[in-house]
């Protein structure tokens, strides 16, 4: 059934949001993920956002469990999921309730009738069917028997039972979806037959309901072949789809090649970092030794006893695992060895939206360590440049001998984009600082003149034995030293190290404008949603604006300064309460810093910030 009588006619557009939303066991996920990547194969610039809800298995039908997977796909540059829906595909009654505010007027709903029962509207907290009582006569609503259907699909399917059955209605909507919007089926079938090749009987059934879907919707003369969507043009070169946790992983599988060293991992499970650890699992044929550890201290304790060994090390964590690794990552500060910690950030406190995205650890990165215990602290900005900085990471560890923390985010670490698949040989050297010969003069804390990082000795090579430990060390021969002025000569040339870090890192350039009325500054995962803004308000004629985002925190760019005397206002938008904003007031007297911040799990949309900005500058 159908609210409105009047075929449309396809049209063209440049982009599209899509966003599909059921119960966490909807296969929510699988269907976004399956749309995104028949687009990416077609050509479309795409940027995703999978929303999970916080309990592994929430109520079924309740408000608090739907399970969203968002995707922006166009012909033109995509940075953002998007902020308004053209199309929501609702499974049930809790998705239509929690996802409407989001779609467009005058756009399409695509329900599961089947799934609008008596029970099912009372968990969704409404009083009547929204189906029936005209609440939705400003959207085009498409509703199907879906669940109906897919049985009836299903019907001569041996092997299946009633709850495979009833699972499959997910591959009904998405073919529905790709008729809608001409993409072709093969990729998934395609993925069909590899994912389930040692059981036959869910290949048949999976393809069977997504070609039921796709016809059902061919055959509905009332509905729309609703958008074309030309290809993007991109760069020349091969292309892949990747989530921002895989593009971690394969950068530091990249830097362990072009270092010369192996990789360890040394990690306990923690959402929404795990999927590195699982990434990295994958590849023991690239020499990658993975440890999953009984806990968030064994593993930062067994990736520095992998560094002490001469290998790449890092470990993964989220905000609460950070927490519990402090102590040993001071320790591996103190003995100047190289380590890196990945932090995908996630809302906390404790526990909190374990699911959910936000930027709230970067103080804790900072300073969140007994002592003075600096270490390098670097970001990613998008789900594809998480490989750039996951090698970045590696190098600056590596060639400066000291801990590097990396902070991504569930945005941009479940996120997926294009990607330009790079050759090893195109990435920069990496020089680790391992001493190769040894002399009656040799110490093992001997320092580089420009960088001040140390040797790094691998035990069992004749002629560097040294003592390392957690214990104040005398900056020569790195013996224990207890003597007051030794302490504080080694705090500040600890301290002196990092800030030379700022020679090997680039300056910061800003966008869309060198000087004017607003800088507009971010950090970390939130470049997508900023960049968009300050470019839509500047082709709406605000041409004094410009965009200035942080990957390097620790230290800041050089010309840092010098960027912030040229705009008259400067506004700093964070997924926190102001933390960025307050070391850019303990680093730079005598600027305002406003601020624009959101902590609701959500990344910022493109409305709410172009309304800020006009504010400030009108």
């Amino acid at each position: 059934m159908i609210s409105d009588k009047v075929k449309l006619q396809p049209e063209v557009v440049e982009a599209v949001v899509i966003r599909f939303v059921g119960d966490s066991g909807d296969g929510m996920q699988l269907t976004g993920t399956q749309f995104s990547d028949t687009s990416a194969m077609f050509g479309n610039d795409i940027a995703t956002f999978p929303n999970y809800p916080s309990e592994i298995r929430a109520p079924q039908g309740s408000l608090y469990g739907v399970s969203g997977f968002q995707v922006h796909i166009g012909s033109v540059e995509v940075s953002t999921p998007g902020d308004n829906l053209d199309l929501l595909v609702a499974m049930n009654p809790a998705g239509l309730k929690t996802n409407l505010h989001a779609l467009k007027p005058g756009h399409t709903i695509i329900v599961d009738s089947d799934a609008f029962s008596k029970k099912n509207l009372e968990k969704a907290q409404y009083e009547t069917n929204p189906l029936e009582d005209g609440s939705l006569e400003n959207y085009r609503v498409i509703q199907v028997d879906m669940t109906s259907l897919t049985k009836e699909a299903l019907k001569n399917v041996e092997g299946l039972d009633n709850k495979s059955i009833t699972r499959s209605k997910n591959m009904f909507a998405l073919g529905m979806v790709y008729w809608m919007y001409g993409r072709s089926k093969d990729y998934t079938i395609d993925f069909f037959n590899k994912k389930f090749k040692l059981k036959p009987h869910l290949i048949e059934a999976n393809t069977k309901v997504l070609n039921a879907g796709y016809f059902f919707a061919e055959t509905l003369e009332l509905i729309p072949n609703a958008y074309t969507i030309s290809p993007a043009k991109m760069r020349s070169g091969t292309y892949r789809i990747i989530m921002g946790n895989t593009a971690t992983a394969w950068g530091f599988l990249a830097a362990a090649e072009k270092s010369g060293l192996e990789l360890f991992l040394g990690s306990y499970p923690i959402t929404p970092a795990t999927d590195i650890l699982h990434e990295l699992v994958k590849h023991k044929h690239f020499g990658v030794k993975a440890f999953q550890a009984e806990d968030e201290i064994a593993g930062i304790a067994s990736a520095i006893g992998a560094s002490f060994a001469g290998d790449l090390a890092i470990t993964t964590t989220s905000g609460p695992g950070l927490a519990l690794k402090g102590e040993a990552l001071g320790l591996a500060m103190i003995m100047e060895l190289p380590l890196v910690v990945v932090n995908v950030q996630r809302g906390g406190p404790s526990t909190g939206l374990p699911t959910k995205t936000e930027q709230s650890d970067l103080l804790q990165a900072m300073y969140g360590r007994n002592g003075e215990s600096p270490v390098i602290v670097i970001a990613a900005s998008t789900p594809a440049n998480c490989f750039q900085y996951a090698y970045e990471a590696a190098k600056l560890t590596l060639e400066h001998m000291t801990p590097v923390i990396l902070l991504t985010d569930g945005y941009i670490a479940n996120g997926s984009a294009p990607w330009k698949i790079k050759s090893v040989d195109d990435l920069p050297d990496i020089k680790p600082k391992i001493s190769k010969y040894t002399s009656e003069n040799w110490h093992p804390y001997d320092r580089d003149e420009n960088t001040l990082a140390r040797n790094w000795a691998i035990p069992g090579t004749a002629g560097l034995e040294h003592r390392i430990g957690g214990l104040e060390k005398d900056s020569i021969t790195g013996n224990v030293s207890q003597n007051p002025e030794n302490h504080q000569k080694m705090t500040e040339i600890r301290a002196e190290k990092i800030k030379r870090v700022q020679n090997y890192i680039p300056d910061i350039k800003t966008e869309f404008a060198e000087t004017g009325d607003l800088l507009v500054i971010g950090w970390g995962g939130t470049y997508g949603s900023l960049h968009s803004a300050v470019k839509q308000i500047n082709e709406e004629g605000y041409k004094n604006i410009g965009f200035a985002h942080f990957n390097y925190i620790n230290p800041l760019p050089k010309n840092t300064r010098e960027i912030l005397t040229k705009f008259k206002k400067i506004i700093v938008c964070e997924l926190n309460n102001g933390q960025f904003a307050k070391i850019l007031k303990i680093n730079f007297n005598g600027f305002e810093f406003l601020q624009f911040n959101k902590i609701q799990g959500l990344p910022f949309g493109n409305n709410e910030l172009i309304g800020e900005f006009k504010k400030l500058v009108d």
